[in-house]
C-alpha cells in the first residue's frame, strides 16, 4: 500500500492521470495534514471561482486573440490594432479543472477555444472598428495546457516537499507530531509561483490531445 503522498505525487506525473480524477485525493491529503489554506485552493481550483475571487496570477488576464466570424471564410483574425488587442485581447479563467482540461483535450495542437466576448466588450469594440460582425476571443491550446500544468506542478512540489520532511511510508493518518512538521508548508502561493517560475523543468505531463473517439464519445474512463 503507498502512503498518501507517495501514492498522490506518482499519480501527479503519470501522464494516463486526468488532473480533475487527481484533485479530490489531493483536497483530502491536505485536510488529513491540516493544510487548510491549500485545501481551500484546491477546492477553488476543482469547482471553479465565481466572479468575485481573486485569481492566482497563472489565471488572470490570461492573453488571447481576437477574431471575427466571416460568412465567406469563417473566423479569422478581426481588424483591431495593438491598442485594442491590449484592451481586449485577455480575460480571466475561472473555469473548474474538468472544464479546463476537457476543453484543452478537445483542441487538436495549434488551435485553440473561442470564448464569446461579453456584451458590453462585444458592443464597444463593434463600434470602435465599425464592424457588426460576431467577435470573440481566441484561447490557444498551448495557453489552457500551460495552466493544467502549472497546477499540476504546483502539487508536485507541494508533495515533494512533505516527502522531503519525512512523511514517507503508510499512512492512514497523520499523528500531532507530522502535522506540525509540515505545517510551514500550507502555503499554497509558494508552490504555484515554485511552479511557474521552474514549469519547463518539473517532471509533469502536459495534457494529450483527446483521439478522434474521444471527441465524439466523450472522454475514455
Amino acid at each position: 500500500m503507498s502512503a498518501p503522498v507517495d501514492h498522490l505525487q506518482e499519480r501527479v506525473v503519470d501522464a494516463s492521470e486526468h488532473l480533475a480524477d487527481i484533485m479530490p485525493s489531493a483536497i483530502t491529503l491536505a485536510m488529513m495534514l491540516r493544510h487548510r489554506n491549500i485545501a481551500t485552493w484546491l477546492r477553488a481550483e476543482f469547482e471553479g471561482y465565481d466572479t468575485t475571487a481573486e485569481l492566482p496570477a497563472y489565471r488572470h488576464d490570461v492573453n488571447g486573440h481576437i477574431v471575427a466570424r466571416s460568412p465567406q471564410y469563417g473566423w479569422i483574425p478581426a481588424p483591431i490594432d495593438q491598442q485594442q488587442v491590449r484592451q481586449f485581447g485577455h480575460l480571466d479563467l475561472r473555469d473548474d479543472i474538468t472544464n479546463l482540461e476537457q476543453t484543452c483535450l478537445n483542441c487538436k495542437k495549434g488551435n485553440g477555444h473561442r470564448i464569446a466576448l461579453p456584451g458590453d466588450q462585444l458592443l464597444d469594440l463593434q463600434q470602435k472598428i465599425n464592424l457588426s460582425a460576431e467577435l470573440a476571443i481566441n484561447i490557444s491550446r498551448s495557453t489552457y495546457c500551460e495552466v493544467l500544468k502549472t497546477i499540476r506542478g504546483s502539487l508536485y512540489l507541494w508533495t515533494r516537499a512533505i516527502l522531503d520532511a519525512g512523511l514517507t511510508g503508510d499512512h492512514n493518518t497523520f499523528t500531532r507530531e507530522e502535522k506540525e512538521k509540515v505545517a510551514c508548508l500550507d502555503n499554497p502561493v509558494r508552490f504555484w509561483r515554485e511552479a511557474m517560475d521552474s514549469l519547463e523543468s518539473l517532471p509533469v505531463p502536459n495534457v494529450r490531445e483527446a483521439g478522434f473517439l474521444e471527441r465524439m464519445f466523450g472522454r475514455a474512463g
